[in-house]
């Protein structure tokens, strides 16, 4: 007897369930992206979701479950003989760390040189082929594994293509992601391919928590008993799973409904067509999961709030979300008119009630701060922003709570807007996680030499592998055309690409800073630095110092709308502790060492380079200072003096780093203030890490 925990036996996650069935009746939806807080039942729904899928007709033998009916044309274990068998549907799993031959499948190139077969091993895509591909964090999946993934769900096939010899297999799957946006954000251009998303988080009525404890531990205590008690709404929901799907054709989604959904993705301001089309497979889908062969009003606005919010995201910094008094208003704009002109109460909208010249009381938009205004969650009761990750930090800097500032201190500003920034970069050839900013040694890049394999061979250089066989054809005896190849002349190809970094962010948020209105110019700075940072695949860390002491804001986390929220709450005030800043930032890079020392990290220092703090803060700071250079580290110095008389203290700062200075002005893409500056412009710095 199945032991899994049953699908109908999750509570409070009604939004969750829709979306996967909804899914399972039209995998062309797309699939589905649940974000959410740690513990909140993701992977336990997606993964009973496997249990009341309709069973599988494929060919006996078939490693690519091919469709007896109808099968793959191209697939590599073809032509097939017509026997066949039922399975259940699969679900498939694709960890965080999987490589890109563990997804896509393997080509032995071994064997197609010296050989000349096609010797094909699959990967998880073709496993998942009429079933589930569940991708656990997927937010911390590498890039390049997501672009695949969603190639394939929208393609419907997986191409593998290894120095000329290629593979084409079907891969059609139900695609489900699961994430917690605490540990970093997918790109918006990621958001876009997944059809719906979802919001869950954990109840806070008492009796439904009660609930989910008591149901948690009698699975716990007797699985499969409690399984059996299940069985019955299960197969109920397998049922009307099997009904939907054999409806979908019949419903009808009628001129009025499509203009509603058009208008609706115009309204917000949806870039491209995917959302439209996803609106119109999601609303029928809809209407055959409640039995009905016509699309309503409501199957349209339940498909707005599935397939919009994420869609809205313009930068990592926005809160998904969507305005439900504006949707209905334009529902409402463009729903047809009533069947029967004397009856002014036949709407198509179910939903709608009442005289229809009647209009709320207060206006519907009234603002970004009003409840017309994007559709914001309201901001949580806390005592202001933690130093750890465990709690959720607010959005964009939104919610935060306001405090009162202490003596000397000044409460916090408002950044001025974002800009484009200069490439700042690490020196050297790192061999971090792939990225967007420094050079490393990458899977994937530029071709720069040959190695021998070590382990399987993923990526060939056939000139050095030819030039390795060569000289021995004659001893081992090739009288035809061929060329003669074994394991030892086979030759990997090393490559070079681009690494994601730590950036780690020591902020000066003393008096000094506050001076003349700095600071909202400061945090812009900060702020278009970690939207850098968030384009080129970074970690990010935030430290302030200010006052007596330093803060470890943010540690180092995938997460740059965290260090952004953290950020836009930050005061200012107090005298400035530079050394008490650079030695709390030396020891977050100590640990962080330990962690992940693969990933190499990159200081940026924003300060006017004053020193204040503490006994003899100047020589402290040139101490602590030193520390960076001795070890290394890459460092910039943003200089934030302003004013006809310069001190230059930020420049003799970025002296004692090892690093280099740059101002707020020549930190811009566009600026023409000076030549542009590099870490790599560091001689000594750079001559260290190579």
């Amino acid at each position: 007897m199945s032991t899994h925990f049953p699908f109908t036996a999750v509570v409070g996650q009604d939004d969750l369930q829709l979306a996967l069935l909804l899914n399972a009746v039209s995998p062309r939806i797309g699939g589905v992206l649940v974000r959410g807080e740690k513990g909140t039942a993701k992977s336990t729904a997606v993964r009973a979701l496997a249990a009341l899928l309709p069973e599988v007709e494929v060919v006996v033998g078939c490693r690519f479950s091919c469709d007896p009916v109808k099968p793959d044309p191209a697939c590599p274990d073809g032509p097939h003989e017509p026997a066949f068998e039922t399975r259940p549907s699969r679900m498939v799993e694709l960890p965080v760390g999987a490589s890109e031959d563990r997804l896509v499948g393997a080509l032995d190139i071994e064997r197609a040189l010296s050989e000349g077969v096609k010797a094909f091993e699959p990967g998880l895509l073709a496993d998942a082929h009429r079933g589930i591909l569940y991708v656990d964090e997927v937010n911390l999946l590498h890039d390049h594994l997501v672009d695949l993934l969603l190639d394939a769900a929208a393609m419907g096939a997986s191409y593998v293509e290894r120095e000329g010899v290629s593979v084409r297999h079907a891969a059609r799957f139900l695609l489900v992601g699961t994430m917690n946006p605490e540990e970093g954000e997918l790109r918006p251009q990621l958001l876009d391919r997944f059809g719906l998303t979802v919001e869950v988080a954990a109840s806070r009525e008492p009796d439904q928590r009660v609930e989910v404890v008591r149901r948690r531990l009698a699975y716990d205590d007797d699985p499969a008993g409690f399984a059996a008690r299940w069985a019955d709404e299960e197969a109920d929901v397998r049922q009307r799973i099997v009904a939907a799907r054999e409806l979908l054709p019949s419903v009808v989604l009628g001129d009025g409904a499509l203009l509603q959904i058009a208008a609706t993705c115009a309204a917000f301001e949806v870039d491209g067509m995917r959302a439209d089309i996803v609106m119109a497979r999601t609303a029928t889908a809809l209407a055959a999961w409640a039995g009905r062969t016509e699309v309503l009003a409501e199957d349209v606005r339940r498909a707005a709030l599935l397939a919009l919010p994420h869609r809205r995201r313009r930068n990592p910094f926005d809160a998904p979300g969507l305005d439900e008094d504006r949707l209905d208003e334009t529902l409402e704009e463009f729903a047809e008119p009533p069947r029967n002109a004397n009856d002014p109460g036949d709407s198509n909208d179910p939903d709608h009630s009442g005289d229809p010249g009647d209009s709320p009381d207060e206006d519907p938009d009234p603002g970004p701060d009003g409840p017309g205004g994007g559709g914001r969650p309201p901001a949580p009761e806390s005592d202001g922003p933690q130093g750890g990750e465990g709690g959720a930090p607010p959005q964009s800097g939104e919610g935060v709570p306001a405090q009162a500032p202490a003596a000397g201190e000044q409460s916090a500003v408002r950044a001025a807007e974002p800009f484009r920034t200069k490439v700042l970069s690490v020196p050297g050839l790192g061999e971090g996680a792939a990225g967007r900013r420094s050079r490393a040694r990458t899977e994937h890049g530029r071709t720069t030499g040959a190695r021998r394999p070590r382990g399987a061979l993923t990526k060939l250089h056939l000139a050095a592998t030819v030039q390795a066989a060569a000289p021995h054809q004659r001893t081992r005896g090739r009288s035809g055309p061929g060329l003669v190849v074994r394991r030892d002349d086979l030759r990997q190809a090393t490559r070079e690409g681009r690494e994601g970094n730590l950036v780690l962010f020591v902020v000066d948020a003393s008096g000094s800073m506050a001076a003349r209105q700095r600071m909202g110019a400061v945090k812009g700075a900060v702020l278009s630095l970690l939207l850098d940072a968030y384009q080129r695949r970074d970690k990010v860390g935030l430290v302030t110092f200010r006052g007596s002491a330093a803060d470890v804001a943010l540690p180092p986390t995938s997460s740059v709308d965290a260090a952004a929220a953290r950020l836009e709450s930050l005061p200012t005030g107090g005298r400035t502790p530079l050394a008490a800043g650079l030695l709390k930032a030396h020891d977050v890079l100590r640990v962080e060492r330990l962690r992940d020392p693969a990933r190499r990290p990159l200081v940026v220092v924003v300060t006017d380079g004053r020193a204040t703090g503490g006994p003899e803060p100047v020589a402290l700071a040139g101490r602590a200072a030193r520390l960076f250079a001795a070890e290394g580290l890459a460092s910039v110095v943003v200089d934030c003096e302003s004013g006809h008389v310069r001190l230059g203290l930020a420049g003799r700062l970025a002296g004692e780093l090892g690093g280099t200075a740059v101002t707020l002005d020549e930190l811009r893409a566009d600026s023409i203030a000076g030549l542009v500056r590099d870490v790599q412009g560091t001689q000594r710095t750079s001559g260290r890490a190579a």
